[in-house]
This record gives C-alpha cells, sequence and structure tokens, in this order.
C-alpha cells in the first residue's frame, strides 16, 4: 500500500531505485570552483547571489584565524567575521575590483580587530572577562596533529603551538598584526601595507621588532 509495517506498528516508506541513486551521489561541486575571487565578485554582483557564499566557503576559516590570532577570543572572533561578512555584503559593489578582494576583506577584518582591541583596553570588565574566559577554559582547538604521532610528539607540538599563541598576545598591539599576517597569514610586505593602511618602510620596521620582541618572549621557555 503506501509502505511496509515495521515492528512497531508504524509503515516504513519504500524507496525507489531512482530515490536510493539519488541519495547515493556525492553533492555537486560549486559552480564557481575554478573561478578566481574576482570572477566569484562579478558573479555577485551580475546578479549571482550564491556567489556570496563561495566568498563566505574561501574566507570564513582563514579570516577566523587571523581575527583570533589578534584578538585571543574565539567566540568575539566569530562574531567579528560574521560583521566582516555584513559589511562586504553591504559594500561589494564600492570594491575597486581593479585590486585584490583578499586585501580588501583582510583591511575589514584588520580595522574590526584594531577596534575590539581598543574598546577592550578603554573597558576593564570586558578585559577581565575575555582573561577570565580562558583561565576557566581552553577552547582553542587543536589543528594539524598528527594522531599517528608518539603522545610525546603530540605533547611537544601542542605545547609550542600553545606557547606561541601565548607569545603573540604579548607582543603590542602594532606589532601583533603585521607579525600575525605574515608569520601565520602568509602575507607579502605590499598587502600588508594595504591592510594595515602603513608604508612598506613602517610594515618592515614593525615586522622586525616584532619578531625580536617575539624571540625575547619565546626563548625562556623553550627547552
Amino acid at each position: 500500500m503506501g509502505g511496509n509495517r515495521n515492528l512497531l506498528g508504524g509503515t516504513v516508506a519504500v524507496m525507489t531505485k531512482e530515490q536510493k541513486q539519488k541519495l547515493a551521489k556525492p553533492p555537486a561541486p560549486s559552480p564557481f570552483a575554478a573561478l578566481d575571487d574576482s570572477q566569484v565578485v562579478q558573479a555577485f554582483l551580475d546578479g549571482n547571489s550564491r556567489a556570496f557564499t563561495e566568498l563566505v566557503v574561501r574566507y570564513q576559516a582563514r579570516l577566523l584565524n587571523f581575527v583570533y590570532r589578534t584578538i585571543g577570543d574565539r567566540e568575539r572572533a566569530e562574531d567579528l567575521v560574521q560583521e566582516v561578512f555584513v559589511r562586504v555584503y553591504r559594500h561589494l559593489q564600492r570594491f575597486d575590483q581593479s585590486k585584490k578582494f583578499s586585501t580588501w576583506i583582510y583591511t575589514i577584518a584588520s580595522n574590526l580587530a584594531k577596534n575590539e582591541l581598543r574598546n577592550r583596553s578603554r573597558n576593564p570588565l570586558v578585559l577581565f572577562q575575555t582573561i577570565r574566559k580562558q583561565w576557566e577554559a581552553d577552547h582553542r582547538p587543536l589543528q594539524f596533529e598528527d594522531t599517528t604521532a608518539r603522545p610525546d610528539d603530540l605533547f611537544r607540538k601542542r605545547h609550542l603551538r600553545e606557547l606561541v599563541e601565548w607569545a603573540v598576545e604579548r607582543l603590542p598591539e602594532h606589532h601583533r598584526v603585521v607579525f600575525v599576517l605574515r608569520e601565520l597569514e602568509g602575507k607579502s610586505y605590499d598587502e600588508i601595507a594595504e591592510i594595515t593602511s602603513c608604508n612598506l618602510g613602517t610594515v618592515k620596521s614593525r615586522l622586525n621588532r616584532a619578531r625580536n620582541n617575539f624571540a625575547a618572549i619565546v626563548a625562556p621557555h623553550l627547552d
């Protein structure tokens, strides 16, 4: 009739062969996979709303890592990344397509992160809540761990990663931003200069000082 009876007295729908084959098919690849950022942006501006989803997929995790490493609060970083995409959506028509989209979106993220740090420094309660949250639980996820490695190797890798994050948090704000962009995000000097609205000389000077400060902070904690 409409299906088979199961042991509990209900009916179980019987799928046709075509329905089973449809369920077994892997998800279709993104129609934008072969396009570069500028082409995806243009597709969105031409009225294809799905193109914006592609931009989110490409940049959400990368921006979250960048903002989190800059401000040290994962939950707040997630909020700020959402705000980044809200601003991108609102202002994408004003984006200068002669420039790199990645530089533009990182600039928005960097400005929001710097504003967050400024607001936090002016609000002792917010700063205390952030520090207390990090005391109560290490909510930072482990990444790039090889589950086949020996436990002592995994422990050392985790220790080093946590040491890096701890040291980065202790860099002055203007040093921290260029350090994260260069050493952890792999941005070029030109991109960093555009993202931070600084000239190349300033970027290189700040990065050099950031590296020296980072080394001085980390050195006493290495075996």
